[in-house]
């Protein structure tokens, strides 16, 4: 009956105190223990003994895909969460439809159940990580390793990614009055400037195929890798991407301007027509390695927050996410 609810406060648009305290108002009320915190150590720490004593109902972490990203690197394996959605993309909740309100989801921790989806494992260099004040706990020293639940890109996505929070945290720093919250009309002007400036450097992607390693496409300039078939506002660039079929999906693309993006995005978009083009490689793996060419620093995000610049090592881990739905969710990946 032990309930644990981690705030985000810097997830989203808005402040989600609210929100997050009107959950633990309706849990309390159907006989729940709760506990609202803000601090990632102390809800890292009572959340794993809580599990481990058999207590541990639900941890509910309320923010986006980055907070839902953030909690299971900190919590042991089979720790269930759940999420209030507060982020901006919202993937996981969409996904597997979560809802937005507290009253839905104080349903869902009383009376779901209980799915386990695979998460992907990246390993990049400590001195290349970048800080941010995203959902996401990329801020810390010395964190070489790290795990996703949604989806890693390369690029000029990625680059765009830098450009939000790097604002979202000058903003938050000087103390502007939406402090950390952005929105996608936050997204404007990082395009914009990525649009201006980025110089499209070739990326290198290999993927683990019958034990050894081999080059997926040449001249590639767009990379992404996927554990679940969700991606920005809900684009199916990996369509038959799944989250517990023990694999990783990776999509490529040449071309290296933003026109060739725009033209990928709209096949995208229309039923993934984007899989029949010879500028475009999809496939599956359980292991990548992914570089630019020639040095140059290529950046790469995870679940929508910064997380350094390449090389990567990308593999997928079974079984690492635990999630609580709603009992009537017939689609569980």
């Amino acid at each position: 009956m032990k309930v644990i609810i981690s705030v985000n406060p810097k997830a989203g648009r808005c402040s989600s105190f609210f929100r997050a305290e009107e959950l633990l108002f309706n849990l309390s009320g159907r006989g729940f223990d709760v506990e609202l915190l803000t601090d990632l150590d102390e809800v890292s720490a009572k959340s794993n003994r809580f599990f481990s004593e058999g207590r541990l109902r639900a941890l509910v972490g309320v923010g986006g895909d980055g907070t839902a990203a953030t909690l299971v690197n900190r919590t042991l394996r089979g720790v269930p969460i759940t999420l209030l959605s507060a982020g901006t993309a919202n993937l996981i909740s969409k996904h597997f439809r979560l809802g937005s309100t507290p009253a839905r989801l104080a349903d869902i921790i009383e009376s779901g159940k209980l799915i386990t989806l695979d998460a992907g494992k990246v390993m990049f260099s400590a001195g290349d990580k970048l800080g941010g004040v995203g959902g996401g706990d990329f801020n810390g020293g010395g964190v070489s390793e790290r795990i996703f639940l949604v989806m890693l890109s390369c690029g000029f996505d990625a680059d765009i990614v830098n450009g939000v929070h790097s604002r979202r945290e000058e903003r938050y720093l000087s103390g502007h009055k939406r402090g950390a919250h952005i929105s996608y009309f936050s997204y404007i002007k990082p395009i914009l400037n990525s649009i201006w400036n980025y110089r499209y450097d070739k990326i290198n992607v290999e993927c683990f195929i019958d034990n050894e390693y081999v080059k997926v496409g040449d001249d590639i300039k767009w990379a992404f890798i996927f554990n679940l078939n969700r991606y920005g506002w809900g684009l199916p660039l990996a369509p038959f991407a799944r989250g517990d079929d023990g694999l990783l999906d990776h999509v490529v693309f040449r071309g290296g301007s933003i026109f060739c993006g725009v033209f990928y995005t709209m096949l995208a978009q229309c039923f993934s027509l984007h899989r029949f083009l010879r500028a475009a490689k999809l496939g599956q793996a359980v292991k990548y390695r992914i570089t630019a060419e020639d040095g140059v620093k290529v950046p790469f995000q995870m679940d929508g927050d910064p997380a350094g610049f390449l090389p990567a090592e990308v593999e997928i881990i079974k079984d690492r996410f635990t999630l609580l739905v709603d009992s009537n969710l017939k689609r569980t990946s």
